[in-house]
């Protein structure tokens, strides 16, 4: 496995370690040992996937504390766009967003700390992705800024979202009660 840390603190593309012969592949995504050395303390908590038509924008969500988690993104069939956006006062990239591409062929993985929004946009059809959380879901703490509001272009004309989420704030109006600290 390779971690590769972006330029949002806390946010690490790993790189999977594959396995390939006759049979198929074999693909491994997490570690404890390999994880917890590569500085990424991960707790599962709980686990759950989606699927997603072609043009489907979910996001951006989160969870406020105390009940904030870290996730683990992984795209099992298909390919998505997937987002980030820090939400963490004080951070040196508040406000900003960063994408990546997660497909079922490149087979990334993507640890995205407490105080970031999350969100994707599938980009085939019958996307699936697969989430891991270090707290359980808290309807109560739930919460999300709208998907447009951030300046990211999706690069699709008219997308699919649910009406939560086109309720969602925007970033300006959102009072975040995330504050980043540093590591050290």
């Amino acid at each position: 496995m390779k971690f590769l840390e972006q330029n949002i603190p806390g946010l690490v593309l790993v790189e999977s370690k594959v396995a390939v012969d006759v049979r198929g592949d074999f693909v491994k995504t997490y570690h404890e040992v390999m994880w917890r050395d590569a500085g990424l303390a991960f707790e599962l908590k709980e686990e759950f996937y989606s699927t997603s038509r072609a043009g489907v924008i979910r996001g951006m969500h989160f969870q406020v504390p105390p009940a904030e988690h870290a996730k683990v993104v992984t795209c099992l069939s298909g390919a998505v766009m997937d987002v980030v956006v820090d939400l963490r006062v004080g951070s040196p990239t508040f406000g900003q967003s960063r994408t990546f591409e997660l497909t079922a062929v490149n087979r990334n993985v993507l640890f995205i700390p407490a105080g970031l929004a999350h969100g994707f946009i599938a980009r085939t059809e019958g996307s699936l992705i697969h989430y891991k959380t270090s707290s359980v879901h808290s309807p109560e703490h739930d919460r999300g800024i709208r998907w447009n509001s951030f300046g990211l272009d999706w690069g699709e004309a008219a997308p699919l979202v649910s009406a939560r989420d086109a309720a969602f704030p925007g970033l300006a109006e959102f009072r975040s009660p995330f504050v980043y600290e540093t590591q050290g």
